[in-house]
């Protein structure tokens, strides 16, 4: 079985668990899912911006980020988050991941794949790819996931990583992927 081959058995079996895969974050529209709202931390001051998420890694940077962010969306933007990668890709903090989960779960448009974690780790896992680098994943995913699958198919690899197949030990039994995953060939 090729990789292509694999890789639609793998989401055959995932829909079956997971048959309408959608973001952990709750949203109402896609500013929410970026930030927030954008005039009043475009609006407000840096110290208080920190304070508001000071419990998170890094919060002094994000907190510039998010102003910054902010002000770009107001500015440049006219308050509506941007529906493509280069857009999205200009604002502060933002990222191909950030682009791809605000185009696929916000837009419902598929530029690239989501590579987090979860998917870093069952991608390589699953032997899709033999790369740690975010961006080599993505495009070696690109190249298998057919075009159709590029939203949910992240989605679900990453509620199988949470819900089954944790980074922490673990059984195997009862994995819908089986016989497609190394760890279950014996």
């Amino acid at each position: 079985m090729d990789k292509k081959q694999k890789v639609q058995e793998i989401i055959k079996r995932l829909y079956k668990i997971y048959p309408h895969p959608k973001i952990a974050l709750k949203f109402k529209n896609p500013y929410e899912l970026l930030v927030a709202t954008p005039e009043d931390l475009a609006n407000a001051e840096i110290s208080d911006i920190d304070q508001l998420i000071k419990n998170i890694n890094f919060h002094s940077n994000k907190t510039k980020m998010i102003k910054g962010t902010a002000q770009m969306v107001i500015e440049r933007f006219h308050g509506k988050v941007p529906d493509n990668m280069q857009d999205l890709d200009s604002l502060p903090g933002v990222a191909r991941k950030t682009a791809n989960v605000i185009l696929g779960s916000a837009f419902g448009k598929s530029e690239g794949i989501v590579v987090d974690t979860h998917v870093i780790r069952l991608a390589n896992k699953l032997n899709l790819t033999n790369s740690g680098d975010p961006v080599k994943i993505e495009q070696d995913l690109m190249e298998i996931v057919p075009k159709n699958e590029w939203i949910n198919f992240p989605l679900m690899l990453i509620a199988h990583g949470r819900d089954i197949c944790s980074a922490r030990p673990h059984t195997c039994e009862g994995c819908p992927l089986g016989n497609l995953c190394p760890d279950m060939k014996g």
